[in-house]
């Protein structure tokens, strides 16, 4: 393969991921609509069954509707107070989000599961993240007082231990400008990248806290948290699951495994209630 191939197959792999997350339903009309369907409804409360709103926290390039146009349905459906947030926006972008600093977009999350509990009357909740989504939330928990508010954290392709976005990082010393121009134009990136500074903090010490549930949920033809491996997490109440374990034909890849995947939504929907786990296979995607 030439140089260039090289160069260009991670960044058109990440840009197109990009592109289907940001799907060109993501109108402020779209945004509205939502409560009516039972999502983002603030006088929803949790029933004795669901006792727990779930908060659902989107991805890089992505926001509060469109990466959840498949799964917060699926859930509302299931009787669950669905809620979900915008982080992490840059001045001038718009419908775009989580591209500022994790740390800071984990500040925005604490604030808006606070608002959330003091809506639904909850004393915690569950939270639903895909790819930094997935991540994030663990700052949250491990440096801002999440762990008290939180039950069960299930990370869609997480970028828990960073990503080598299929082997760009490794040519970043070789073009100097590209690492300062992560880091200043979408900070949120170069906090993702393997061995960061903020990702060392994270995870020094152990991945998990105690007294929440983690569940990975991963899919072997990820090509932006890669090696797929590095979204695991080790430590105590921790389930990562392969989604290919479940049904080797599913060929979902990082932004389908978030968007439509209903096998990866089953095993959510486990997640959070397993005291009712239904075995996931193939036939979930039905379900």
């Amino acid at each position: 393969m030439l140089p260039w191939k090289r160069v260009l197959r991670p960044l058109t792999a990440l840009l197109l991921t990009a592109a289907v997350t940001i799907l060109p339903a993501a109108t402020t009309a779209q945004a509205a609509d939502a409560p009516s369907r039972g999502w983002n409804d603030y006088s929803c409360k949790p029933s004795a069954a669901h006792p727990r709103p779930v908060v659902l926290v989107h991805g890089t390039f992505a926001n509060s509707v469109d990466n959840w146009l498949g799964l917060a349905p699926y859930l509302k459906n299931r009787g669950y107070c669905v809620f979900s947030l915008d982080y992490g926006q840059l001045s001038g972008v718009p419908l775009v989000h989580g591209l500022g600093p994790v740390d800071k977009s984990a500040e925005q999350l604490k604030t808006y599961v606070d608002k959330v509990l003091a809506a639904t009357g909850a004393a915690k909740t569950d939270l639903v993240g895909h790819s930094q989504g997935g991540m994030m939330p663990r700052y949250y928990l491990k440096f801002l007082g999440g762990a008290a508010k939180v039950n069960a954290l299930v990370g869609i392709a997480p970028s828990n231990h960073g990503t080598t976005l299929a082997g760009f990082t490794h040519l970043l010393p070789y073009f100097p400008g590209i690492e300062d121009l992560l880091t200043t134009n979408t900070p949120a990136l170069a906090d993702q990248v393997a061995g960061s500074a903020f990702l060392t903090k994270l995870n020094e010490g152990g991945d998990t806290v105690p007294g929440v549930r983690y569940t990975v949920l991963a899919t072997k033809y990820d090509e932006v948290v890669t090696p797929y491996r590095t979204q695991f997490l080790s430590g105590p109440g921790v389930r990562n699951v392969l989604l290919q374990d479940l049904c080797p034909v599913d060929l979902s890849e990082h932004a389908l495994i978030g968007l439509l995947d209903r096998i990866a939504f089953h095993e959510v929907a486990n997640a959070l209630d397993p005291a009712h786990a239904t075995p996931t296979t193939c036939a979930s995607a039905v379900g």
